[in-house]
């Protein structure tokens, strides 16, 4: 209290909340919509080879299976590429269904332990029988999920490639799950990430959902698929990188190091001891305290009246 007439009160500078934190929530919002109503996600490959003669990926949303989605339709696999399909596990026992669409290869994504991997062996041997290649991912979570995507879509890469080059035809790669909605949705999420340029998180998601309109990315398939897209991000940024460092006749030693800036690396962080405490400096900076002017991080202020 300043005076007798002069009272101060602490007062909260934000609004409290007994809730477990958690990072914010990705939305998704809905794809751009042609003149046609036909969702505007256009596809281009990364890489580009002697497939790409045979995939017409700008009519691939020719026939919008959002206006279409019927209920009954969650029970079949849908075309997310031409060579690419994503379905419920039914859909992988359907041997009529198999044969009609020429698929050559099923990648079964399983929840390890569960009853759903015994369920889901009699799809496999369906495959065996027909001849199919096949593939069985067992993971008990997300944090597993993220380690294979690398894997499975060099699989399905792989398998596509051969095929053309030994029958000159077009492999098909029926990607499942129990439902179709959650964990290979996700895979086929990556694999377009991989595989496309500018498709981010955001539009592969947008893509899937576009073909198979039932599909479920819950948060911490959004978080996962984010973290990712950050992890290809990085390795492009590194490759490219080495690309201009080999084309300017450089070593690759300043791009693993850090960052080339006008063919000079910069060097990293480190800590300077100078026996009074521990500095952060970088470069010509003495200090790493300047990020911090002008926070404040009171959490309650006074209110005088």
């Amino acid at each position: 209290m300043a005076s007798s007439d002069t009272y101060f009160l602490a007062h909260p500078t934000s609004t409290s909340s007994y809730a477990i934190p958690a990072p914010p929530r990705i939305v998704v919002p809905p794809p751009a919509l042609t003149h046609d109503n036909r969702p505007d996600i256009p596809l281009t490959s990364i890489v580009p080879s002697a497939l790409d003669s045979i995939f017409d990926l700008r009519n691939l949303l020719q026939y919008n299976p959002v206006f279409e989605w019927t209920y009954e339709r969650r029970r079949d696999a849908q075309l997310i590429l031409p060579y690419l399909y994503l379905g419920p596990m039914t859909a992988a026992k359907d041997e009529e269904w198999l044969k009609r669409e020429g698929i050559t290869a099923i990648l079964a994504v399983r929840q390890k332990g569960a009853f759903e991997s015994k369920l889901m062996n009699s799809a496999l041997r369906k495959a065996e029988a027909l001849g199919l290649q096949f593939q069985a991912l067992d993971v008990a979570g997300h944090a597993e999920l993220i380690q294979l995507f690398p894997q499975t879509t060099q699989w399905i890469h792989q398998h596509v490639t051969s095929v053309y080059e030994q029958y000159q035809a077009m492999g098909k790669v029926l990607v499942f799950c129990e439902s179709g909605n959650e964990r290979s949705a996700g895979v086929v999420a990556a694999y377009l990430m991989e595989t496309h340029v500018d498709v981010d998180y955001i539009k592969a998601m947008q893509f899937v959902q576009a073909q198979r309109f039932c599909v479920n990315f819950d948060d911490g398939m959004k978080r996962l698929l984010q973290g990712y897209w950050d992890i290809l991000c990085a390795r492009r940024a590194v490759a490219a990188s080495a690309a201009a460092a080999e084309q300017n006749g450089e070593g690759g030693e300043d791009v693993m190091s850090g960052v080339v800036q006008n063919g000079q690396s910069r060097g990293k962080r480190a800590l300077e001891h100078d026996g009074e405490g521990d500095e952060m400096v970088d470069g010509d900076d003495t200090a790493d305290m300047a990020r911090f002017d002008g926070r404040s991080f009171a959490p309650f202020v006074d209110l005088e009246f």
